[in-house]
């Protein structure tokens, strides 16, 4: 009987000293690294300390055996091979920032997520395409109050950048430049792809810069993030939450008279895949588009426009 708790009394003393370890470090991280990537990390290490403490394994520093096995559990909640990966990269990380080997480079956890990979495989949903006549539709149902024009300065801006949500919701005021003869210009300081703030400019249409005099107009607002949230007495918020950019965009569909399959299949990737889409269908090449929309691998402008069928050319 004593063994047996002074077993339960160990385990139990090594999950509180990995999470421990674990939210000393998120703190040393904070500031070094994006907040989606922090938090990652945080969600992930935590269900395999989780993991660790039913099993009775050290997750910090971890055995190869029980990283491979952790992940070849995760298949049966139902996520992708992506997520899977994720989960992988994270301990890989929390391994290494806590300076302990990295047990994910080790042949059993590879030999793992080989078995995840054939088991799962790699094909993704993709978000279903917001494309300029789907984007009409959508500003068509944007009343002319308040709520309405937010919501067509963030379909238009969302459209013309083919920016992420993250990236949308960080835009502000003063990084706007007004442009005598037409449209504007915003200063994207910071995104997925640029960690270290080299910034890039995001340039309007004419259209999206109404909209967007239109909402600054509305809300009053000179300074600060120009997507900002209503609240419903009508007074803004700071700023907008990245996560309400997906409700307004299926909001939007479900007013429009949008088929609900459609509606479900709209998220804040919409806009990339479309504005993607009807790029290629303008003539515009693959480094053309990557660069637009802040992309760093080909594949993945390649699957969002695999679906479209390009004018054939006779003659």
């Amino acid at each position: 009987m004593y063994d047996i708790f002074n077993i339960i009394s160990v385990a139990f003393m090594i999950n509180l000293n990995a999470r421990a370890q674990l939210n000393g470090l998120m703190l040393n991280l904070e500031g070094a690294y994006a907040p989606n990537t922090l938090r990652a990390y945080r969600a992930d290490m935590l269900e395999f300390i989780t993991y660790c403490n039913e099993t009775d394994q050290h997750p910090l520093p971890s055995a190869p055996a029980t990283v491979a096995a952790f992940l070849l559990k995760t298949m049966s909640q139902g996520i992708k091979t992506a997520t899977i990966r994720r989960k992988a990269s994270s301990i890989s990380a929390i391994h290494r920032l806590s300076n302990h080997q990295d047990p994910t480079k080790h042949s059993e956890v590879r030999i793992a997520m080989r078995k995840v990979t054939r088991q799962l495989g790699t094909r993704f949903d993709q978000a279903y395409p917001i494309t300029r006549p789907l984007l009409d539709r959508l500003l068509a149902v944007c009343s002319d109050e308040l709520r309405g024009l937010r919501d067509r300065a963030l379909l238009l801006i969302a459209y013309d950048s083919m920016r992420r949500r993250s990236e949308l919701v960080s835009l502000r005021f003063e990084d706007i430049e007004w442009h005598f003869t037409d449209g504007a210009s915003i200063l994207l300081r910071r995104s997925k792809t640029d960690q270290y703030g080299s910034g890039q400019w995001i340039h309007l249409s004419t259209a999206a810069t109404s909209a967007v005099q239109e909402w600054l107009s509305a809300a009053g607002l000179t300074e600060g993030f120009v997507l900002r949230g209503i609240l419903p007495n009508g007074t803004l918020s700071e700023g907008l939450c990245e996560s309400r950019v997906s409700r307004i965009l299926k909001t939007l569909a479900t007013r429009a008279g949008l088929e609900s399959p459609i509606v479900e299949g709209i998220s804040g990737h919409s806009m990339r895949v479309g504005g993607a889409q009807d790029l290629l269908l303008k003539g515009a090449s693959i480094p053309q588009i990557m660069v637009k929309g802040g992309w760093r691998k080909t594949d993945t402008v390649i699957r969002y426009v695999e679906r479209i069928r390009l004018p054939s050319k006779t003659g």
